[in-house]
C-alpha cells in the first residue's frame, strides 16, 4: 500500500479521508481474495440485493456487521472469502420497463452500477472481482443448464394444476410467495386458475429437508421449515362410494370408529360422479365460490366452515355404516388424497362443520379416568386418553402409543396402509413474464418436450419484445424467438416462453461465487473445498423460501456429483429490521424512510456503521432514533483527539499501569467475545468506554509508560473491523506502513485482563450502605472486617445486634441486624 500523505485536519473530518481510503483500497485490490495455503479459508455471505437503484438503511443494517466481522476473521488469520453480486431478475425491472418503457436490461445495469457506488460509500471488505448479477447470460446459462439436468433426472417436470395467479403481476405465484391471500410483493388478492405449469421436485428430499444435523440455524428458522414441509405419519384407509373406491389420509386411525363422515376437496374428481342430480346445481355453485379462494384462506382455522352435501354415501370400512359424504373448501386436493374422514368427537375443525350442519358427533377417545362427552359435547377431544366405543379396539391407548398396532389390525383387514404424507408441494417455477431466465424447453410435434443441448445455452432473452401485460409471457408474441428446430430430429419446433421463478437464480449463487468466470462448469470443482458458506446472514423473511430452496437445491448438486455437501450453510443467523422513527416499518407512503446517503453526507460512513451496530441486538434490530447518531459521531471526535490532541483536555487523572493494562485487556476480551458471538451492540459499549479510559491515562504520568503505548495500538486495532477509514486513517498517522486491515488481531493478555482485588456492595439489613475492595480470595473474616471498617456500616449497626453475617464471593456483604 502506498502511504498518503496529507496535512491531518485538526478536528475529526470523514469527508477527508475516508473517499481516499476507499479509492486506495480499490487501487490495491486490498480485498482481492487470494489463494493462500497457508491460512484456513473462511467463507462469509450476506445474501445479496435485488438491484432497485437505492441501497436502504436496512441494507446498510444487513451488511454493516457481517462487514465488521469478515474483517475481524481476517485480522484472526483467515483468508475470508466475502463477495457480493445482484440477484437482478424478477418483476421490478419488467414493471419499471413497461411504465417508462426502457429495456429491463438497461434498467438493471444503471441501478446495479449506482448500487456498487454505495457498497463502496459504506466501506466494506467486499471482493468485487467476483461479482455478477444473475441477468448475466452467463450465468443463467448455468441456470438453464441445471434445468436440463434436472428434467433429465425426472426432478423437472410439466404437469396442469392449480395455480396461484397474481392479477397485477399477470403470473403465477408459488404457495409461499402468496401471503394471507395476497401477493408477497404487490399486495393484491391472489387467484385460482388451471394451467400447464413446470414444477421441481423438491418433494423428493422432503424428509432430508428436516434434518439440520449439518447445518447451524436460529431455532425459529427450523420451526418455520419443519412446519412448512409438514411431515405427518398415519395411515390411508379405504371407504367404498358409489364412484368406487375413496381412500383418505389420517393421523388418528385410532379415531377410525369415529368417522361419521366423509368431506372431498372442491378440486376433487369423484365429486362430479359422486354429487346427486337433487344436489347438482348446489354442488355447482359451491365450486364456484371455493375456485376463488386461495389455498391459505381456505386453511384458516379461524374462518367459518363452508361446504355443502353431494347427496351420495360411503360405507365404513369396518362397521359397514352408511355416511355422507360432503364437498367443503377447508380440505385441499394437495394434501393427503384429497379427501378425509371427519371425526368430530376428535377434531377441532371437524367438530366445528359438524356442529353447523347438524353432523353425528361420536366419541370414541376419553380422558382416562373421565366422563363421556354426553350427546351435546361443546368441544372435541383432541388427546390421546383410551379407545372407547370401538369394538376390538376398546381399552387400547389413543394416540402414538397404539397407532401402529391399530394400522396393522386394519391391514388385516384390508382397509388400510401405513402412510407418511408431506404439506410441502413440489416447487412450481414457471412464471409468465420476460425478465427471468427462459426455460430452456423446445417441442416437436414428433419428438414432444425436448431440453436445449448444453452447446446451445444460454438460450438468451430476445431484446425485441413487447412489454404489454396481457396475461401471458410476452415472449410468446416474438414469433422469430419462438421458433426454433428440435434437437432430436431438427425438424421445427418452439420454444417454451415461460421463465423461471427468480429464486431459481438465489439458489445456487454461493456456488458460483467461487468461481464466477468459469466457462465450462456451473462452479470450478477444484474450489469446492472452500464449501459451506462458514457464515450466511440475511432477513428471517426468507425462511421458507430461498432458504429451504437453497438446501434442496445443494443435495440435488450432491446426488449429481457436483459437491460433497450436504448443506450450503454452515452457520445462518439473522439480522433484525430496522423501523422507522415512529416504530413503524420503513415505507415511503408512511413518510418514515432514513436514506443512508444523507447521512453519509452529513456524518461520514464510519458514524453510520458504529450506530447501526450500537442500535440494538444485530439479530433483534429495533426503531431508528434520528438523536441516536450523535453518540458515535462524539464518540469518533473523542477518538481523533485520543491520538492527536497533545495536551488533552480536562483535570490530571492518576492511573496505574496495572489499571491502565487491565482496562485495555478487559476490553479486547470482551470485544473478541461478542465478535465470535455476533454482539455487535456492546462491541461499540465497550469501544466507547475504552476511550475514555484512554482519555484518562493520557491525562496522567501512565502516559509516559509502555503500557499506554500498547493500549493505543490495541485500541487502533480493534477500532479497523467497526470504523474501517479512520482506524486507517490513524495507523499510518502514527507512522505505520501497510494496511491496518492486513494486521493481526491483537492477543488477549489474560493475567492482564484478571484483577486479583473485586469491589462489593455492603448492605446492613438488606439495604446497601457502601462498597468496598477486597481481594478476591478473602475469608468471609477478612471481608466482615473490611465492611464493618466502613464509617456507614459502623453507622447502621452501632448498639444493634448482629444476628447474621452472609458473604457470597464475588457477589455481595450483608450483615444482618436487629
Amino acid at each position: 500500500m502506498t502511504d498518503i500523505k496529507e496535512p491531518r485536519a485538526e478536528r475529526y473530518n470523514p469527508h477527508a479521508i475516508e473517499g481516499k481510503w476507499q479509492e486506495q483500497w480499490a487501487a490495491d485490490g486490498l480485498y482481492t481474495f487470494r489463494e493462500d495455503a497457508s491460512k484456513t479459508k473462511y467463507y462469509a455471505l450476506t445474501m445479496f440485493p435485488y438491484p432497485s437503484g437505492n441501497l436502504h438503511i436496512g441494507h446498510w443494517y444487513a451488511n454493516v456487521a457481517p462487514d465488521a466481522r469478515a474483517r475481524w476473521m481476517r485480522m484472526r488469520g483467515y483468508n475470508v472469502l466475502f463477495p457480493m453480486g445482484f440477484d437482478a431478475f424478477g418483476l421490478p425491472a419488467e414493471n419499471a420497463a413497461i411504465k417508462n418503457n426502457v429495456n429491463p436490461a438497461k434498467w438493471t445495469r444503471e441501478n446495479i452500477a449506482y448500487m456498487i457506488g454505495q457498497f463502496g460509500r459504506m466501506g466494506t471488505m467486499i471482493d468485487w472481482s467476483r461479482s455478477f448479477a444473475t441477468c448475466d447470460p452467463e450465468y443463467y446459462r448455468w441456470n438453464q443448464w441445471f434445468f436440463t439436468e434436472f428434467f433429465r433426472r425426472g426432478l423437472a417436470y410439466k404437469k396442469d394444476g392449480l395455480v396461484n395467479w397474481c392479477p397485477k403481476d399477470q403470473t403465477v405465484l408459488a404457495n409461499e410467495q402468496v401471503v394471507n391471500g395476497h401477493c408477497e410483493r404487490c399486495g393484491t388478492a391472489v387467484e385460482r386458475r388451471k394451467l400447464s405449469q413446470w414444477y421441481l421436485k423438491i418433494t423428493d428430499y422432503a424428509d432430508e429437508l428436516l434434518d439440520f444435523g449439518d447445518t447451524d440455524m436460529p431455532e425459529r428458522v427450523r420451526l418455520m421449515q419443519t412446519n412448512w414441509i409438514g411431515k405427518s405419519v398415519g395411515a390411508e384407509i379405504t371407504f367404498d362410494t358409489p364412484a368406487g373406491p375413496e381412500t383418505v389420509f389420517t393421523t388418528r386411525p385410532d379415531t377410525l370408529m369415529g368417522a361419521t363422515f366423509l368431506v372431498l376437496a372442491p378440486e376433487h374428481s369423484k365429486v362430479a360422479a359422486l354429487t346427486s342430480p337433487e344436489q347438482a346445481d348446489t354442488v355447482r355453485a359451491y365450486l364456484e365460490a371455493a375456485g376463488r379462494k386461495t389455498d391459505v384462506e381456505r386453511q384458516q382455522d379461524s374462518g367459518e366452515k363452508t361446504g355443502v352435501f353431494t347427496g351420495s354415501y360411503a360405507t365404513h370400512p369396518i362397521s359397514g355404516h352408511q355416511v355422507p359424504i360432503w364437498v367443503a373448501d377447508y380440505v385441499l386436493v394437495t394434501y393427503g388424497t384429497g379427501s378425509i374422514m371427519a371425526v368430530p368427537a376428535h377434531d377441532e375443525r371437524d367438530f366445528a362443520f359438524a356442529r353447523k350442519f347438524g353432523l353425528e358427533i361420536r366419541e370414541v377417545i376419553r380422558p382416562e379416568g373421565g366422563a363421556g362427552m354426553g350427546e351435546n359435547p361443546e368441544a372435541s377431544y383432541n388427546g390421546e386418553g383410551l379407545i372407547v366405543n370401538s369394538g376390538e379396539f376398546d381399552g387400547l391407548r389413543g394416540g402414538k402409543a397404539s397407532i401402529a398396532q391399530i394400522i396393522a389390525k386394519l391391514d388385516e383387514h384390508g382397509v388400510a396402509k401405513a402412510k407418511t404424507t408431506f404439506r410441502l408441494r413440489d416447487w412450481l417455477v414457471s412464471r409468465q413474464r420476460y425478465w427471468g431466465t427462459p426455460i430452456p424447453i423446445v417441442y416437436c410435434e414428433e419428438h414432444g418436450a425436448q431440453p436445449v443441448p448444453a452447446d446451445q445455452l444460454p438460450v438468451r432473452l430476445p431484446d425485441n419484445v413487447e412489454f404489454t401485460p396481457a396475461g401471458q409471457s410476452p415472449l410468446k408474441l416474438n414469433r422469430e424467438w419462438v421458433q426454433t428446430t428440435c434437437p432430436v430430429c431438427g425438424g421445427p419446433a418452439e420454444r417454451d416462453t415461460d421463465t423461471m421463478d427468480t429464486f431459481v437464480d438465489s439458489s445456487w449463487y454461493m456456488y458460483r461465487f467461487l468461481s464466477p468466470r468459469d466457462e465450462v462448469h456451473p462452479f470450478d470443482p477444484a474450489e469446492a473445498g472452500k464449501l459451506p458458506v462458514d457464515l450466511y446472514t440475511g432477513g428471517i423473511e426468507h425462511a421458507i423460501l430461498h432458504l429451504l430452496y437453497s438446501r434442496f437445491w445443494t443435495k440435488a448438486m450432491r446426488d449429481m456429483g457436483l459437491t460433497e455437501q450436504n448443506e450450503p450453510f454452515k452457520w445462518l443467523r439473522n439480522q433484525g429490521m430496522i423501523l422507522g422513527p415512529d416504530g413503524d416499518k420503513m415505507s415511503k407512503s408512511r413518510g418514515n424512510v432514513v436514506d443512508p446517503d444523507d447521512l453519509v453526507r452529513e456524518y461520514g460512513a464510519d458514524t453510520v456503521r458504529a450506530y447501526l451496530l450500537s442500535i440494538a441486538p444485530w439479530e433483534d434490530g429495533g426503531p431508528w432514533d434520528p438523536t441516536g447518531i450523535q453518540g458515535p459521531a462524539r464518540w469518533l471526535s473523542r477518538v481523533w483527539r485520543l491520538y492527536f490532541d497533545e495536551e488533552g483536555s480536562g483535570p490530571a487523572k492518576s492511573v496505574t499501569e496495572a489499571e491502565l493494562r487491565y482496562a485495555t485487556h478487559s476490553a479486547l476480551k470482551r470485544v473478541t467475545d461478542d465478535f465470535e458471538r455476533l454482539n455487535f451492540n456492546t462491541i461499540f459499549a465497550t469501544l466507547n468506554i475504552l476511550t475514555d479510559a484512554l482519555a484518562d491515562a493520557k491525562r496522567s504520568p501512565v502516559r509516559a509508560t509502555p503500557a499506554y503505548a500498547e493500549a493505543l495500538d490495541i485500541l487502533n486495532l480493534m477500532l479497523a473491523p467497526v470504523v474501517p477509514h479512520v482506524a486507517e486513517e490513524i495507523w499510518h498517522e502514527r507512522g505505520n506502513s501497510g494496511s491496518i486491515h492486513t494486521q493481526s488481531w491483537p492477543a488477549v493478555d489474560e493475567a492482564a485482563a484478571t484483577r486479583d482485588t473485586v469491589t462489593l456492595g455492603v448492605q446492613v439489613s438488606g439495604k446497601v450502605r457502601g462498597e468496598v475492595t477486597i481481594s478476591k480470595t478473602a475469608t468471609q473474616a477478612e471481608a466482615m472486617a473490611a465492611a464493618q471498617a466502613l464509617p456507614d456500616v459502623q453507622k447502621y449497626t452501632e448498639g444493634k445486634t448482629v444476628v447474621k453475617e452472609v458473604y457470597v464471593p464475588g457477589r455481595i456483604i450483608n450483615i444482618v441486624v436487629k
